[in-house]
């Protein structure tokens, strides 16, 4: 688990420079989005990775990688639209990061508590499959919306959200340092 605990610290560093770094680009224009959108733009992303695996090239020279962090990133900012609602007021760059940093934390809690019960098994499992499960989470996501967010039995949108992160870690995860072995 400590090397797990290491590896999610070093993804999370990853994500969260390329969150900065388009900050300081953008600012927070994202904040217009309603958590709909940033559904769709996670969509988009997984999309585009499961389109890569199944075809093995790219005509646009990024690989799957950068569409992991991407997912990781609209995600976070998902949550935090889930928060504080859309606004076309710019966040302020800390207490964005503080967001930023508690939605991360908060889904590596729950990563420590399902490794505690389901063991390392996503180390056995195929990036193609975090795909998979990411598309999966975004078809329930869409449902739960268009239901206006309720919910019979299952989690809401947040919970979501959450797994999409964890799901986007463990590929990073594999593509980072199991893969290059």
């Amino acid at each position: 688990m400590e090397k797990t605990n290491q590896q999610y610290d070093s993804v999370i560093k990853t994500c969260r420079s390329v969150f900065i770094h388009k900050m300081n680009d953008y600012g927070t224009a994202w904040r217009i989005l309603r958590p709909k959108s940033l559904t769709d733009q996670i969509y988009i992303k997984a999309s585009r990775i499961r389109s890569l695996e199944e075809k093995g090239i790219s005509k646009v020279n990024e690989g799957i990688r950068p569409e992991f962090i991407g997912i990781v990133n609209y995600a976070i900012m998902g949550l935090i639209q889930l928060e504080l609602g859309p606004s076309e007021l710019e966040l302020d760059k800390e207490k964005t990061l503080e967001f930023y940093d508690k939605y991360f934390q908060t889904a590596k809690s729950l990563m420590q508590d399902k490794n505690h019960d389901y063991g390392e098994a996503w180390r056995e499992m195929r990036v193609s499959s975090y795909t998979d499960l990411i598309l999966m989470k975004l078809k329930r996501t869409k449902q739960i919306e268009d239901n206006e967010g309720k919910t019979t039995v299952s989690e809401g949108i947040d919970a979501n959200y959450l797994d999409m992160i964890n799901y986007a870690v463990f590929a990073l995860i594999k593509i980072d340092f199991e893969n290059s072995k």
